[in-house]
């Protein structure tokens, strides 16, 4: 079949999470369907995107917004009461060009990635799919508690628009998919059970156990330039490790992930170590005793950890990240919720080889058997094509 594949970003570099499961799907979809691509961008692609795709995709679109347009359509949401991000998203330029790429193409199906996109081909008739990936209202309404005041009316006004807007573009695909069975149940829809859960995978081959000499205790990786990364990695720095430090005064962290906020910068002391972007970032985990994501925000399918499993590194995470993973607390991973519960789990696998160990091997062998790449995709190929 002829699919059209509509995204929000380029998806690549893969320094972000739907980047990471665009390429991924797509990937996987060029086998069985003929891709015409089309992905928007607010910054500069980059120099090696379109190489990475070609093999993939019988056409490549990028369409530029521009700074003004999305300016004005951010004003325009005031009025017309979209959520903020499918206004920033949206273009009517770019509208056009979608418009003329799919007369052309003649697509048998039409898939978007995040409701973002979906104001581009909303009223199209040919039959398509969603993928709404995480619950972007859910995901608003966690941060307003720790967002400043000065933030808190708009996030509270993003997150009724994001409900809504969530709800009616359900009644206009044909199909509907998310990464887990918790986002799925945050949709405000009486018909959300038909919402297909397609999860994530990892690439076992690339991320396998490296045999490294350990430089650092603790590990935290992830795009360091995103609310609930910053969230959590200061969580970490500020309530957790004073804790662990009483015991381990030499205690090594390491931040590593590209967009290191100021934020994050700041953290930067003898214990803790920001690196920013880092070119293979299997080395990071492979250096690392332990990983930990103490998520306090957010949602979704948390890759870090299914990469840091799959490299046979022991995790520790909260129990708000693992509702999603889906792993059992004591054999795959640990989790925790208070900074003192942090600090005893992070103290047990220091402390203890044979559990660190333990965990660190079945963690691989949870995410063999439940995070498959193209197990998960051959469900969204089924799904896209039906």
């Amino acid at each position: 079949m002829k699919v059209f594949v509509l995204l929000s970003r380029v998806p690549y570099p893969l320094e972000k999470g739907d980047k990471l499961r665009a390429y991924n799907q797509i990937k996987y979809l060029s086998r069985y369907n003929e891709i015409h691509l089309c992905a928007l961008h607010d910054s500069p692609v980059h120099k090696d995107a379109l190489n990475a795709l070609q093999p993939f995709c019988k056409s490549i679109h990028f369409l530029n917004l521009p700074v003004l347009s999305r300016v004005i359509n951010l004003f325009k949401t005031i009025f017309n009461g979209k959520p903020y991000q499918v206004g920033y998203f949206f273009n009517k330029k770019n509208l056009y060009k979608i418009d003329k790429i799919i007369d052309e193409i003649k697509p048998d199906r039409i898939y978007c990635q995040l409701i973002r996109v979906a104001e581009y081909v909303k009223t199209r008739k040919i039959k398509k799919t969603i993928d709404y990936q995480d619950v972007f209202s859910k995901g608003v309404e966690r941060r307003i508690s720790v967002a400043p005041f000065y933030m808190k009316p708009l996030l509270k006004a993003e997150h009724k628009r994001l409900q809504k807007y969530e709800s009616a573009i359900f009644d206009l695909f044909d199909n509907k998919t998310i990464i887990s069975l918790p986002d799925r149940d945050f949709i405000k829809h009486a018909q959300k059970e038909k919402i297909l859960v397609i999860p994530n995978g990892v690439d076992l081959e690339y991320y396998k156990p490296l045999n490294r000499v350990k430089e650092f205790d603790l590990l935290f990786t992830g795009n360091m330039g995103y609310p609930p990364n910053i969230n959590g990695v200061i969580f970490l720095v500020k309530n957790i490790l004073p804790e662990v430090i009483k015991k381990y005064p030499g205690i090594r962290v390491l931040i590593a992930g590209a967009n290191p906020s100021i934020k994050v910068l700041s953290l930067k002391s003898e214990n803790v170590i920001v690196t920013g972007w880092v070119k293979d970032i299997r080395e990071c985990y492979a250096k690392s005793r332990i990983f930990i994501a103490p998520m306090q925000i957010g949602t979704g399918l948390q890759n870090k950890l299914l990469e840091a499993m799959a490299m046979k590194i022991p995790c520790i995470t909260s129990e708000l990240a693992n509702k999603a993973l889906c792993a059992i607390n004591g054999k795959n991973i640990l989790t925790a919720s208070t900074p003192e519960e942090y600090c005893s789990q992070i103290i047990l696998l220091l402390e203890n080889e044979e559990k660190s160990n333990m965990i660190g091997e079945q963690g691989r062998l949870f995410v063999t058997e439940n995070y498959n790449w193209d197990i998960n995709n051959e469900k969204l190929n089924a799904v896209i094509c039906s």
